[in-house]
């Protein structure tokens, strides 16, 4: 039977006695990959990315999943990506990854039409740039977001006037839309480039983060067409299809779809919002191997 590997982490492992208290989304994607990938007889374990005794050489390919404490090891990540992708095919490959790891790529996809939430990009954030940043955005509260970093780790709404914490890592800076609160955040899961399901998030009451480990709540969506066409424009300009994307998305004002992320390392797919995860997954993988 052909062997692969799901790279995990040492918080989202079952057993580990450091396990994120969102690690049942693992769960969840194990679940749904592996009943699929056994039917085209192949195997899927989950492995640490930072396992020292992994032999990366015996899997015919890797998939990058619940990677969730990369941001704080960035380099040593990027690195061990490097060692997987000499010796076996790696999905997203390392390239694709070292680009999506900051969200500085954000000023790539802009470039190439891609409609942002205004961003500040800000290296060293100290009280004087923090304080600048609301007259610069003209907004009265504002969200600063690591440029490294998922999960909302690191992250603060601050309001114009309210002291400003420390923050020792480059942020990325944006006015806080309502929208979050109200409608929520849109999630549109793509696998071999072809769109498989969408979803809406939602923060719970008083909070406006849309996490699970916060309280978050999903709901699967059925998309308009011109949301869908949104969200495939920005798939569309990569290079080439990624084994698996995520693009998530705000609404504007104007009613049109912005650009919150497009997560192609290590994002959750969200199984349970759409079935048929496993079974695409496992379709793109065997006609990646030549099966």
């Amino acid at each position: 039977m052909t062997k692969i590997a799901y790279l995990a982490s040492r918080v989202t492992l079952p057993g580990s006695a450091i396990r994120r208290t969102d690690a049942f989304e693992h769960d969840f994607t194990m679940d749904a990959l592996r009943p699929a990938f056994a039917a085209r007889g192949i195997s899927i374990e989950d492995v640490s990315w930072d396992d020292p005794k992994a032999d990366w050489a015996g899997y015919e390919a890797v998939i990058i999943g619940t990677t969730w404490d990369y941001w704080d090891r960035l380099e040593d990540f990027l690195a061990a990506l490097e060692r997987i992708e000499a010796v076996t095919r790696l999905f997203n490959p390392v390239s694709l990854v070292r680009w999506n790891a900051r969200k500085t790529y954000l000023k790539d996809l802009e470039a190439k039409g891609a409609k942002l939430i205004p961003t500040l990009w800000i290296d060293r954030c100290g009280e004087a740039e923090a304080r600048a940043a609301f007259d610069t955005l003209g907004a009265e509260r504002l969200v600063f977001k690591r440029q490294v970093g998922a999960g909302a780790k690191g992250q603060h709404l601050l309001a114009r006037g309210e002291a400003v914490p420390e923050m020792p890592h480059p942020m990325m800076v944006q006015p806080f839309l309502p929208m979050i609160k109200e409608e929520g955040e849109l999630s549109f899961i793509f696998i071999d480039g072809e769109f498989c399901h969408a979803l809406v998030k939602r923060a719970q009451p008083g909070d406006y983060r849309i996490q699970s480990s916060y309280g978050g709540r999903e709901e699967a969506i059925q998309p308009s067409a011109e949301d869908l066409d949104a969200a495939k424009a920005v798939i569309g300009t990569l290079d080439a299809a990624p084994l698996y994307g995520r693009v998530d998305m705000l609404r504007g004002a104007d009613g049109g779809l912005q650009l919150m992320e497009l997560e192609v390392i290590e994002p959750y797919l969200y199984p349970k919002e759409g079935p048929e995860l496993g079974e695409r997954m496992a379709a793109a993988i065997a006609r990646r191997l030549g099966r």
